[in-house]
């Protein structure tokens, strides 16, 4: 009964860690990424499509992204598309494919990067949390069939398991912080 408990808290602290990491790659550090582009959606015969599922991208070398599309006549919605997703770069349409130029990173946009970063930090300790709230509760479910001993032990273990992995969340902000700083 409490191992279930535990389980499923420790699966739910990995969703948020899992979460926490793929957050950590739509931020630009020095060279640009592909995954930068990860949220942008692009308007394919009515239904809102990820630009990856329509194009292929390639970051061909450290400033630059090529978009190519799979059909010529995406380019225009690609193209407004990343104009509305307000990543910092204009898109550049050559008739073939679109090129996003990132200009080098100022010293500026690298702090906006580790507070965006420590942000989504605090996202992931929120959701740790939650689900050592959640925990809590299971055990105060069964709390009448249990002994009062065995409901303190459950605690502090939640209470060990939330920590440990707020400390892995902690740990993951510090290294994307000083990635992002280091120039």
């Amino acid at each position: 009964m409490l191992e279930n408990i535990f389980k499923n808290q420790k699966q739910s602290c990995e969703k948020a860690i899992e979460s926490l990491k793929r957050d950590f790659l739509t931020l630009r550090t020095g060279k640009v990424s592909v995954n930068i582009l990860d949220n942008i959606h692009v308007d394919y015969y009515g239904s809102q499509t990820p630009l990856n599922q329509v194009a292929t991208v390639l970051a061909t070398d450290a400033t630059t992204i090529t978009i190519n599309p799979w059909e010529k006549n995406m380019l225009k919605s690609i193209e407004s598309a990343i104009a509305a997703a307000n990543i910092g770069v204009n898109p550049n349409n050559d008739g073939e494919s679109i090129k996003l130029f990132f200009p080098p990173m100022t010293y500026e946009q690298r702090e906006e990067n580790a507070k965006k970063a420590k942000a989504m930090g605090e996202k992931a300790k929120v959701s740790i949390r939650n689900a050592r709230k959640d925990a809590n509760d299971d055990v105060k479910k069964i709390e009448k069939e249990i002994s009062e001993d065995e409901v303190k032990k459950a605690k502090d273990e939640i209470q060990k398991i939330t920590d440990s992995y707020t400390q892995i969340s902690d740990n993951l902000v510090k290294n994307k912080e000083s990635e992002l700083l280091k120039v």
